[in-house]
């Protein structure tokens, strides 16, 4: 919430999810969004998937149970599988928070931005903070958050570019382009996808 707060003080609109509270089903693998753009699952997901797509910014949260994110966040992840073969999040910028009673927020934090990497999004920073008994942690913890909400609202504010994350989302797309191309038979919503946007 720190996040949200410092870019709210900037002028950000701000929305809080929280996806414990969404009923989001497993990724079964079956390739029907590859192939038309759509879930075979009826729930959640599919409005949580367009608040997304209409945001500029994203901020991932997640506490860490066992080394990483929760349940829940890894399994929204797993079902975008559609939106990272298409780079839906290119132009969109991210950042990630977390927390840890002992070990691995710093880490976990990281894991989320190389999920929005690949969803294609340019990242602005992340703060992981192990409380390892001393709940005091969180006041330096949330001055960075809220620091970082900041940072999210100018980059996108001023359509900040960072030269090197330019350079590897560049090759991301290419890849995932040529990767659409080879399937574009069975993958043919996103084929039409790259059709459209004038990329084959």
């Amino acid at each position: 919430m720190a996040v949200l707060e410092g870019a709210r003080k900037v002028g950000a609109d701000v929305t809080f999810i929280d996806i414990c509270s969404l009923d989001i089903n497993y990724c079964t693998a079956c390739g029907v969004c590859y192939a038309k753009g759509e879930c075979v699952n009826d729930d959640a997901f599919t409005i949580l998937n367009e608040k997304m797509l209409e945001a500029d910014g994203i901020v991932l949260g997640s506490p860490v149970y066992i080394n990483t994110v929760t349940a829940q966040l890894k399994t929204l992840l797993d079902r975008m599988a559609d939106s990272i073969h298409c780079q839906n999040f290119t132009g969109k910028y991210g950042c990630s928070v977390s927390t840890a009673g002992g070990s691995m927020a710093e880490e976990t934090a990281g894991y989320m931005n190389d999920a929005l990497r690949m969803l294609g999004a340019q990242i602005v920073g992340q703060v992981g903070v192990n409380f390892l008994g001393n709940p005091e942690a969180i006041v330096p913890a949330e001055k960075k958050a809220k620091d970082l909400g900041h940072t999210l609202a100018e980059a996108i504010r001023e359509r900040w570019e960072d030269p090197t994350q330019k350079k590897m989302l560049a090759e991301r797309r290419q890849y995932m382009r040529r990767l659409v191309l080879a399937n574009k038979e069975i993958w043919a919503h996103e084929y039409e996808h790259y059709q459209r946007l004038g990329e084959m």
